[in-house]
């Protein structure tokens, strides 16, 4: 290297001076910030973000530095951002040895070909010799004022239920009712579980293919577990003929059962003949995944000590097994959830750029395990790191559909409780309505994470770009084809003016919540105001 003189350092250090950018960044829209998150947390490098898989941690880490550098507080576990859901991945340890015992003799049953057992998370070993009911739908319920089970003694048998629920239900009750028939077993003593179809011609199912399917949720060393009291159940597929035998001889054979729910009567229970045996071992495989917990604090004497959450899921599916070499194997879930994350991210900047803090606190999650059963949703509703009855009100965001410049927004929930209202005042005042679900038989109420919230008695809503302004014709395309595929990506046409005004809609939205004078209420006709709602006031229509 040349030697530089003293005499030309001046001259040299005035022309680097000279050289430097300037400093001051051009300000970035939300369109580009919604973008830049996005492409992110949807990018090959993440391998589509599995729960407890390295790409799932990259974009959790993501998230707490985008949040951290907003100046929002750690809101998991000991001070941290996170808080780590434990969770358990069972598959059956060798073969189940099953046996059959009735008035007519011991037979042995084929696992795979006459009978499936599935794994347990909670119980390595499950020895069971038991009896049988039958329950019909399995439904128990004081709200509506059903009980199947009334008559028949469950405490210590195997219940077998039709599945589905009988006809004439909200699409919402029943897909909730459905879920939790599991639980309404274990409830009454029984030791294990089975659904058949309640239609002659329905669908029984292959059981080889369920028998080899690993059983995945949260699963805590003392014996929790994220299916609750039906944790320890029990649970198999029967074939048709395995069916029939159970009930040859009892009170009424299975097709007469099953004409009876054809006809729109209720079936009542009754016991069947004969035991049945299991021994069956689970193998299992423990693993963590985070949820990211953030908190704004709120600033009213009052008010601070509730809080106002937004969520949405981190996680989505992973790599595709089974990928032909050259094929694109990465689901990348641009739309499902980064879509919804990035709303939530932008909604989380416009309030520490409005220079006004909430009145009320926000929470803000960022959760894992939607995809395998809303596990890490349930996991912090069950394990909270603020107490539950403070949080006021939950705005899920779960695949915004922005692939068009939307009219409208679908709030799913809207029926149940006063969030509707400040949905409609935030929507009005960009030119947004509010519609109500046009898909009912979908369930959708059920099927995302604010759903795990609800059954604990916090009010929400869950936001869905809507149908008008061609939305209905995006929606039908995006769910035959790119939805759960590797297409959903951020190359497919994605409207980042929209993803932008969806991001503005949901901080007018949390804003009102946050500053509303009195937190929102169930309405005292809703289902599940008046089944988890107990002891708060609710409000008439």
């Amino acid at each position: 290297m040349r030697s530089i003189t003293f005499a030309v350092l001046p001259l040299a250090f005035a022309l680097i001076g000279a050289a430097q950018p300037s400093t001051t960044l051009p300000p970035t829209s939300a369109a580009e910030r919604v973008r830049a998150h996005v492409t992110f947390l949807s990018s090959d490098l993440l391998e589509g973000r599995d729960t407890g898989s390295r790409g799932h941690v990259i974009a959790a880490s993501y998230v707490v530095s985008q949040l951290q550098a907003l100046g929002l507080k750690p809101g998991g576990e000991k001070g941290s951002w996170y808080q780590q859901v434990p969770y358990r991945r069972a598959t059956l340890d060798g073969v189940p040895t099953i046996g059959f015992t009735s008035r007519g003799g011991s037979m042995p049953l084929t696992h795979g070909a006459d009978v499936t057992v599935r794994p347990n998370l909670v119980t390595r070993n499950m020895k069971v010799n038991a009896g049988l009911v039958f329950v019909g739908y399995g439904i128990s319920d004081p709200v509506l004022g059903i009980d199947d089970y009334r008559g028949v003694n469950a405490r210590g048998k195997i219940v077998v239920a039709f599945s589905g629920t009988p006809k004439g239900l909200r699409s919402d009750v029943s897909a909730h009712l459905g879920q939790v028939k599991p639980q309404t077993a274990a409830a009454r003593g029984a030791v294990g579980y089975v659904e058949i179809p309640a239609n002659p011609l329905g669908n029984w199912g292959p059981l080889t293919a369920s028998a080899a399917r690993p059983l995945t949720n949260w699963a805590e060393g003392k014996g929790g577990s994220g299916q609750g009291r039906a944790a320890p159940l029990l649970r198999m597929s029967f074939t048709k003929a395995t069916a029939e035998r159970l009930f040859a001889g009892a009170r009424q054979t299975l097709a007469a059962t099953q004409a009876e729910a054809a006809a729109g009567r209720q079936p009542k229970g009754f016991a069947l003949n004969g035991q049945l045996r299991v021994d069956a071992t689970s193998k299992w495989e423990d693993f963590t995944s985070p949820n990211v917990v953030a908190v704004l604090p709120g600033t009213d004497p009052k008010l601070s000590g509730e809080y106002v959450a937004l969520m949405g899921h981190l996680d989505h599916i992973g790599v595709r097994k089974g990928a032909k070499p050259g094929e694109d194997a990465i689901n990348n879930g641009a739309l499902d959830n980064a879509s919804g994350v990035s709303t939530l991210l932008e909604t989380a900047r416009s309030f520490a750029a409005s220079g006004q803090a909430p009145k009320r606190s926000l929470l803000f999650l960022a959760v894992t395990g939607e995809e395998v059963g809303l596990t890490g949703a349930d996991y912090f509703a069950t394990n909270p790191t603020v107490p539950l009855p403070r949080i006021a009100a939950l705005v899920n965001l779960d695949m915004p559909l922005l692939l068009y410049p939307f009219r409208d927004v679908i709030a799913f929930g809207a029926e149940h409780s006063n969030i509707v209202k400040a949905v409609d005042e935030a929507g009005r005042a960009m030119q947004v309505s509010t519609t109500a679900d046009p898909m009912p038989e979908q369930g959708l109420f059920t099927r995302s994470d604010h759903y795990r919230f609800v059954t604990r008695g916090v009010p929400s809503v869950f936001l869905m770009t809507g149908y008008a302004n061609g939305g209905e014709a995006q929606w039908k395309k995006f769910l035959g084809g790119c939805y759960h595929h590797p297409c959903d990506e951020v190359g497919q046409g994605i409207d980042w003016e929209a993803a932008a005004r969806f991001g503005e809609l949901n901080y007018r939205i949390a804003r009102r919540l946050a500053d509303a004078p009195e937190r929102p209420r169930w309405y005292a006709d809703s289902y599940f105001g008046r089944t988890f709602g107990a002891g708060q006031p609710r409000l008439s229509r």
